[in-house]
């Protein structure tokens, strides 16, 4: 047996999967129906909890649990410093947005994310499978709680560094972010997110190097060639979270969906536009728009994500792409509409015909 089906085999077994794909934890774009086919399937589920209050993380538990035996993880961001507020930038921004969408005031910008320690405690009443972390590594309390509780844990990463420090700090496996991926970037420090911009098969190699834990590889995989390739540079499982975005199960906006389809790998930027942390999404018009040298630079995150929330609403009840958050990897036109099982299935199918 090669080395890289013994090391995905003891993967698997350890976490209690059949197949050695895991979904990504995507905020707002993980319902517990899209989790539920990849477990059914042998692959592990996914929740995005950012945005969610400790109710909404037990309701999508038990959902889950209603419908599905396999293996989930619960993904939550650690928080950043509070943000410096400048009203008088602001209030441009303010007048920016308007544009796009319903009006924006400056007031908007006061909207809180859900209480962090709470969020915590939800996930310890939900016993996952998995707990993961991106944007940083949990307290060390926090850690030894999880510890306690039989609960894995799962660090993103996005450069060496972190990896190590993530294996310091206790983490049980590590989440290689590449910069192909869609969505927002892991970056422990926000402000080197576009500066420690590194593609996942250069990252990959390194930190399996760097580290004695396992490490997954998350960033651009959304078809066989590219399971297989993290596989054999030494990855024990893959992470997805693109590629399924247009299988039925994941419930996304049609125009966004249909974008994805013929989405080029040059046609995604990182922007900071929609939250104030950067993040890759389809280059539409108001992303463009929102990087050019007149725009007023986006306030940090989370006040952008608060200034911006009245127009990607707007967006998604109208089905305007080119006002919507469109989070996208680089691979997104590679992703299909098919049942989540089928494509999980596709992926690894595929993938072991090119592993010895």
């Amino acid at each position: 047996m090669s080395k890289a089906r013994s090391r995905v085999d003891a993967f698997c077994d350890r976490h209690g999967i059949k197949v050695p794909v895991l979904l990504a934890p995507m905020a707002g774009a993980c319902p517990a129906s899209l989790s539920i086919a990849v477990a059914e399937a042998g692959g592990m589920g996914a929740c995005g909890a950012l945005l969610m209050q400790p109710a909404e993380i037990a309701a999508w538990a038990a959902e889950f649990h209603e419908q599905a035996s396999g293996p989930y993880q619960v993904n939550l961001w650690i928080p950043d410093p509070a943000p410096m507020r400048d009203p008088q930038h602001e209030a441009r921004l303010c007048a920016f947005l308007s544009g796009w969408g319903p009006e924006v005031r400056p007031e908007d910008g006061n909207a809180a994310p859900p209480d962090f320690s709470a969020q915590c405690e939800a996930l310890l009443a939900a016993r996952p499978s998995v707990v993961s972390s991106i944007m940083g590594l949990y307290p060390p309390d926090f850690v030894a709680r999880l510890k306690a509780a039989g609960i894995t844990w799962f660090a993103t990463v996005t450069t060496v560094a972190e990896a190590r420090a993530a294996e310091a700090a206790g983490a049980d496996v590590v989440v290689a972010q590449g910069m192909e991926a869609g969505g927002h970037r892991g970056c422990f420090d926000a402000r080197l997110a576009e500066a420690q911009q590194v593609g996942l098969f250069a990252l990959l190699p390194a930190v399996v190097d760097a580290v004695r834990i396992p490490v997954v590889a998350t960033g651009g995989i959304a078809d066989a060639r590219g399971v297989a390739a993290a596989l054999t540079l030494g990855a024990s499982a893959v992470q997805v979270g693109t590629g399924f975005l247009r299988c039925p199960e994941a419930k996304l906006p049609r125009a966004w969906a249909d974008g994805l389809a013929t989405t080029a790998p040059e046609g995604t930027l990182v922007t900071r536009a929609f939250s104030g942390r950067a993040g890759r999404g389809i280059a539409t018009d108001y992303v463009r728009a929102a990087m050019s040298t007149d725009a007023p630079a986006p306030a940090p995150y989370p006040v952008q994500r608060a200034l911006t929330a009245s127009m990607r609403k707007a967006a998604q009840q109208s089905g305007d792409l080119q006002r919507m958050q469109a989070w996208a990897g680089q691979s997104a036109a590679l992703a299909s509409n098919r049942p989540a099982g089928d494509v999980l299935n596709s992926l690894w199918d595929g993938a072991q015909e090119y592993l010895p």
